[in-house]
């Protein structure tokens, strides 16, 4: 409880950080180049879905070992991910340094050279700390998996911290460069990770500091294994999420990307709390099916439909009030159409709904539907997406799209779930 409450004020903090961020780097910016670091940014998070599963394994390891006292096993478990996570990294990062060198990435982008000179040396640099803070984050997992959530999140919200104060501390010093933005916004992270590396396995958890010596391939392949469905719907995740940044780049400009990330990023601030909210549902529903416990399903569920309806008038009030809440957030050098919100509303709406769902599927490791379902909205969007950009001119018609896509899967979701509902016990 003490972790859900902690969790609660620690990603509220980060949200607050995440929305001063966004006028801070427009007044840096402008609304061209800020499109292009939004873009860039979507890209990053590419990277993250080559851990292959390895850091949902790691987190599941440590918690099996360390309730049994194994420490060995869990020090395996660290000097295994932390190999496998380098040996994955560092061919990836030649690799796509090649692409940057060999392929024109202004075109590729839809970014003026004119106005974004340097983009190769820019996305290089940008790559190369992101791929850093990918070995060394997996220390989060860690703390997952001692049923320390906060911890994580607290460790990532001081890298949000650290990365809005250098950004500032370039606004007042006068470097209003991409190049500033960006380096002041991912090395935030790794140089939080690199301190948080030491504190953890060296002062707080010295008995299960990583070593060479106990690295274990055949155990790096059972981690993989054991996340590798949450991976496959990770990856589909991270491509409906980044694909939108960079669609509305090449079919329109970098600068609509700066309305697009405003809006989304205004009621995603609903996701946010949601989320925070659901994830205890998830470890809570493993436990009462592996006990047979359909009733308290059943009870929760109606709980999670109360909680819906109240998110659904929070939404529409958040439409109501979004131009004056606009205009004091980045000010009026940024028009958001009521259209783009509304739809980016009814998105959002759509996406927690489904997670209503999914987190009571996930507890009890129901993932093909949700696999099928969201592979197929990951194959379909993007053409969609595109013809939509191209017939209507707008980026609203990207939106409706996308919930258009994730429509079905939200239907399958609900529809599993009451057939569980449906069973008289959980067994």
């Amino acid at each position: 409880m003490k972790n859900v409450v902690a969790s609660f004020f620690i990603k509220g903090w980060s949200a607050l950080v995440t929305l001063l961020m966004v006028p801070l780097a427009l007044k840096m910016l402008g609304v061209y180049s800020n499109g292009v670091w939004l873009t860039i940014s979507g890209i990053l998070l590419w990277i993250d879905m080559f851990d292959i599963g390895l850091g949902n394994g790691l987190r599941n390891v440590v918690a099996n070992n360390i309730a049994t006292g194994n420490t060995t096993k869990v020090r395996e478990a660290i000097s295994s991910t932390f190999f496998m996570l380098a040996a994955i990294i560092v061919p990836i990062f030649i690799l796509l340094c090649f692409i940057i060198l060999a392929f024109d990435m202004h075109e590729a982008l839809g970014v003026d050279k004119h106005i974004i000179g340097q983009l190769d040396t820019i996305l290089i640099i940008a790559i190369a700390l992101s791929c850093c803070t990918f070995v060394l984050k997996s220390t989060g997992n860690f703390f997952m998996g001692m049923q320390l959530p906060a911890v994580n999140n607290l460790i990532v919200s001081l890298g949000q911290t650290l990365a809005l104060a250098l950004t500032f501390a370039a606004y007042l010093l006068g470097h209003h460069s991409l190049m500033t933005v960006v380096i002041a916004n991912i090395s935030a992270p790794l140089i939080i990770w690199l301190l948080c590396l030491p504190y953890t396995f060296i002062i707080k958890y010295p008995q299960f500091c990583p070593s060479i010596r106990l690295i274990n391939i055949q155990m790096a392949r059972n981690l993989c294994s054991t996340g590798v469905q949450f991976f496959l719907l990770q990856i589909c995740s991270v491509i409906l999420f980044t694909s939108t940044n960079i669609i509305i780049s090449k079919a329109f400009s970098p600068a609509e990307v700066t309305p697009y990330q405003i809006a989304y990023r205004y009621f995603s601030v609903m996701l946010t709390v949601v989320n925070i909210v659901y994830m205890p549902f998830w470890n809570a529903t493993t436990d009462a099916y592996s006990r047979g416990d359909i009733s308290w399903i059943r009870k929760t569920s109606r709980k999670l439909d109360l909680m819906l309806g109240l998110i659904f008038l929070a939404l529409t009030l958040m439409v109501v009030v979004s131009e004056p809440v606009y205009h004091l957030w980045i000010g009026r050098g940024v028009h958001i159409p009521l259209d783009l919100s509304v739809s980016m509303a009814v998105y959002i709406f759509t996406i927690i709904a489904s997670l209503r769902y999914s987190y009571i599927l996930n507890g009890i490791n129901v993932l093909r539907i949700q696999m099928i379902f969201t592979s197929i909205a990951t194959i379909v969007f993007i053409p969609l997406a595109w013809m939509a950009c191209k017939l209507y001119g707008t980026v609203t018609s990207l939106v409706i799209v996308m919930c258009i896509v994730n429509i079905p899967g939200l239907i399958a979701n609900a529809w599993k779930c009451q057939q569980i509902f449906k069973m008289p016990t959980c067994k």
